[in-house]
């Protein structure tokens, strides 16, 4: 598995996770695949969105969460790890700050979006080769304008 409950250290403190789940380890199982489904559905493209054909990296999602101990990228291991506790978190009031937890769980979404759309790109992470895709798929090109000019006075 990616995320282990021993990876959760790195974000939450045992003693909190034990009294938000009440020891249930099941609890913590279905919030860490509840953290991995979402982070992969960032770093999935949707095949019947030309708009993936743009040029921005195609990542291998499936190398990148089969990996395991050291060989997972530590930056997408950090920020399932903030997911994961979001969605563990959502059953407490204990002694937890909730907003710095949903804080987090915002700037980790903010960066899976970044790396979805291409702004920003892991270099380290597996990437799936362009050669396989189809010869009838083309490339496809942008046009537009500028937003018209508005003097609001």
């Amino acid at each position: 598995m990616f995320i282990t409950k021993e990876d959760l250290g790195n974000v939450i403190y045992d003693y909190q996770l034990d009294q938000i789940t009440e020891g249930d380890d099941d609890i913590v199982a279905q919030g860490i695949a509840a953290a991995i489904e979402e982070a992969k559905s960032y770093l999935t493209p949707n095949p019947d969105n030309k708009k993936w054909l743009d040029g921005r990296l195609l990542y291998d999602v499936d190398a990148i969460f089969g990996a395991t101990g050291l060989d997972r990228n530590s930056l997408i291991l950090q920020h399932c790890c903030t997911l994961a506790k979001w969605h563990i978190a959502e059953l407490c009031n204990a002694d937890f700050i909730y907003e710095k937890a949903k804080e987090r769980y915002d700037r980790a979404i903010a960066w899976f979006t970044k790396i979805a759309n291409g702004t920003i790109n892991l270099s380290s992470l597996p990437q799936l080769d362009r050669t396989e895709e189809s010869a009838g798929d083309t490339q496809p090109f942008q046009f537009g304008s500028r937003a018209k000019f508005n003097h609001d006075y």
